[in-house]
């Protein structure tokens, strides 16, 4: 008990006024951790329609404390000129050998980090991000999504937003917050693999949900919770899944998007049963028709939406830029496990990112954006012919209306995994078989998945003109 007793104690002292508990909350909630002995930080506290953050995030988390040298360094920063720092251990930047800086953009412009701008390019940073980035993107997130929690109080669920070393990280980082062996993490299936990883040495139970066409099913996320009661939620020593994972658009395998009417229908049903959801929509830019969905942080009038975007598929993979949104409370300790881990993300990349997006401004980004939308729409449509005209009667699919993606189920192939990973090899065409996104990947499946991202016309068409041979010669 005492080590959990500690626990609560580090909450108190490192969580700041957003998580640190009255004595009713602080009572209950020792209570709670001598008759059970797990490790998630609960209470029993009625909710009176502000969440309890103390039910998602687990002892690890918790225990976390903020690094002094980190707010020593992120107050340095937000000091005007005139102050003298004596407690840094920065070091000194006019002993950095790089200058000067010009990045040439496809339309002209010309980005120039000068001797000044490279300094702070070279240096260390806040955990969570460059704060001009970070009011840039916040700007953002209001203009497209208008989160009802903007002007929430920190317990009421706050907006708020950092910045993370590409959304995967921000995806491990969160999984790590609130997850602990034992726990049951819903989610979509297929889903993308990278996540099955993050959550199976978790200790957890993954269980999947059905999804179509249109994405995650509401009824079967309405049955599978139909197990419990709402009322369990309250009652820490339940094992109610407590987070739902769900990519929205584009998805990855199945290149499905979910309706607006579904989102809504999806958010109630986490309202009645005190889900968290994460929303992880690398492909939100990439939506090929208007207007677009209105994204679960749109809905979000709880605080119980934790948003993940990224720049990878719009501006550059390479440069390893996402970006979490959501309650202030639970990014607060994603900071914090970044402060002890990758410490930020690369200065030098966010700056790189700010300048482009000051020049441009959100018109110039979001013009930017639709480029990108034509470019892979003609993609898709490049691809759905091709399916036509060699795959037909053939492979069962339905168009995608946003992301990277077809997910084709192939007729009389029971298991695409030999066919792809060794027929297909030999006859140089790859795609990825369908028991990769599935949370069993010994089961057979007659899936595959094909992305239509980088390959020119004249590949996708002779592409499917092998994949078609090759069903062809098994089924």
């Amino acid at each position: 008990f005492s080590a959990w007793s500690a626990v609560v104690s580090a909450i108190e002292r490192s969580a700041g006024a957003e998580l640190r508990p009255c004595p009713a909350q602080r009572t209950l909630c020792r209570q709670t951790l001598r008759q059970t002995g797990k490790g998630r930080v609960s209470n029993t506290m009625p909710r009176h329609g502000i969440m309890n953050y103390f039910r998602y995030i687990n002892a690890v988390s918790a225990a976390r404390k903020s690094s002094p040298i980190r707010e020593t360094t992120e107050l340095l920063q937000r000091s005007p000129p005139t102050m003298i720092s004596l407690a840094s251990g920065m070091p000194n930047p006019d002993m950095f050998p790089f200058e000067m800086a010009t990045f040439t953009i496809k339309d002209g412009l010309k980005i120039t980090f000068g001797p000044d701008t490279m300094k702070r390019a070279l240096q260390y940073s806040a955990s969570s991000g460059v704060p001009e980035l970070i009011s840039w993107m916040k700007d953002l997130q209001k203009r497209i999504h208008n989160p009802p929690t903007v002007d929430y109080s920190p317990e009421e669920g706050q907006m708020d937003l950092c910045v993370t070393n590409g959304s995967q990280d921000g995806l491990n980082k969160l999984f790590e917050m609130l997850v602990i062996p034992g726990d049951i993490v819903l989610l979509d299936t297929p889903t993308y693999p990278s996540v099955l990883f993050m959550l199976r040495p978790l200790g957890c139970k993954i269980v999947g949900l059905s999804n179509d066409q249109h994405g995650l099913v509401p009824q079967s996320l309405s049955d599978t919770l139909s197990k419990w009661e709402p009322e369990d939620a309250k009652n820490p020593l339940s094992d109610i899944p407590k987070v739902l994972y769900t990519i929205p658009n584009g998805a990855n395998p199945t290149g499905a998007s979910m309706t607006a009417e579904r989102k809504r229908e999806i958010y109630q049903i986490a309202r009645k049963y005190n889900l968290l959801i994460i929303e992880d929509d690398p492909y939100y830019f990439m939506q090929f028709e208007k207007p677009w969905a209105p994204s679960f942080l749109s809905l979000d009038v709880d605080g119980r939406v934790i948003r993940v975007d990224s720049f990878s598929k719009i501006l550059s993979s390479g440069l390893r830029m996402g970006f979490l949104t959501g309650p202030k409370t639970l990014l607060d300790r994603v900071v914090l496990h970044m402060q002890v881990s990758s410490l930020h993300v690369s200065t030098f990349t966010q700056f790189m990112v700010l300048q482009l997006l000051q020049q441009w401004g959100q018109e110039g980004f979001l013009k930017h954006v639709d480029s990108v939308v034509q470019f892979y729409a003609k993609q898709r449509d490049t691809m759905q012919l091709s399916a036509e005209r060699w795959l037909e009667g053939l492979v069962e699919w339905h168009v995608p209306s946003a992301g990277m993606f077809f997910w084709m189920k192939l007729k009389g192939v029971p298991d695409t995994y030999k066919l792809i990973s060794e027929k297909a090899v030999e006859k140089e065409v790859l795609l990825i078989p369908g028991n990769s996104f599935m949370i069993d990947d010994s089961v057979p499946s007659p899936y595959v998945r094909a992305a239509f991202s980088l390959s020119t016309p004249e590949q996708i068409d002779q592409g499917f003109q092998r994949l078609a041979a090759l069903i062809k010669e098994v089924a």
